[in-house]
């Protein structure tokens, strides 16, 4: 594949952004597109959102159910990445039609106050590298038309990142167990998703081990400061204007948000 084509790609993507503007697959148009060069595409907008002043913030964690691997054939996460106009205050309003066709689900953020550079991080590099945990919601969104999507596509279109929303009660890692907290999602006080840390690979620490070292090696490595999303605690759930979402995780807390009436509001 030529530069030419992985920078149409990205484009095509990239305006997609604009509401109610899904794009076909990105497979479609690039046949054979491997999980390398849909990484390529990504970066070419990272680039881009970077030269327009965006600025980076962290990174998030797809993938980490090994059934949704199974599902889409791939045995390790993926990631995409996290700028500051993404994130939403705990209980703010999200409006619901700067997305095209939102979910939520909900996951533990862990805030960097060092460095990860190694490409061969231990789980004890990123405990000591953790200066909190949060709560977190992230909205996920895909670029691509009724969410038919691949892992080369989800890739290419920033891990399908839409927004992301984080509680303001940090807790430091020797306060919880990050592994056997359990959580608990509700919309309008209906329990929608349940789940616990070990859904996420095991332990979001594990996740973000695997994160570390795949940044490091991708010469991006994660920074003090940085926040990372690890990955859903448990089932993705569709989003309709006006939902109110809150959830708990034991021991970590919680957050809440909520999506405006749309148009018509």
């Amino acid at each position: 594949m030529t530069d030419q084509e992985f920078q149409q790609a990205a484009d095509v993507l990239r305006q997609a952004y604009a509401p109610g503007q899904p794009c076909p697959p990105v497979r479609e148009s690039l046949k054979d597109l491997s999980v390398e060069n849909a990484y390529a595409i990504q970066q070419i907008n990272t680039q881009y959102w970077l030269q327009q002043d965006r600025r980076l913030v962290g990174r998030k964690i797809g993938l980490t159910s090994t059934v949704v691997q199974r599902q889409l054939g791939v045995d390790q996460p993926d990631y995409g990445m996290l700028f500051a106009d993404m994130c939403i205050p705990d209980d703010g309003e999200v409006p619901f039609d700067t997305l095209l066709q939102p979910k939520v689900e909900a996951e533990i953020a862990l805030v960097l106050n060092r460095a990860l550079e190694s490409e061969q991080n231990t789980i004890a590099d990123v405990i000591s590298a953790v200066d909190y945990v949060l709560p977190a919601i992230e909205i996920v969104d895909s670029r691509i038309a009724d969410w038919d999507i691949t892992i080369v596509d989800t890739i290419a279109d920033n891990a399908s990142s839409g927004l992301f929303v984080l509680g303001g009660s940090p807790r430091k890692l020797d306060e919880v167990d990050l592994r056997l907290c359990g959580m608990v999602m509700e919309r309008f006080g209906e329990q929608v998703s349940v789940g616990a840390g070990m859904a996420c690979l095991g332990n979001p620490l594990n996740a973000t081990v695997w994160l570390a070292n795949v940044m490091a090696a991708a010469g991006r490595a994660l920074q003090p400061g940085d926040i990372v999303l690890s990955g859903a605690l448990g089932p993705m759930v569709s989003v309709s204007p006006g939902d109110i979402f809150e959830t708990s995780i034991s021991g970590v807390g919680t957050v809440r948000t909520r999506f405006s009436e749309g148009a018509d509001s």
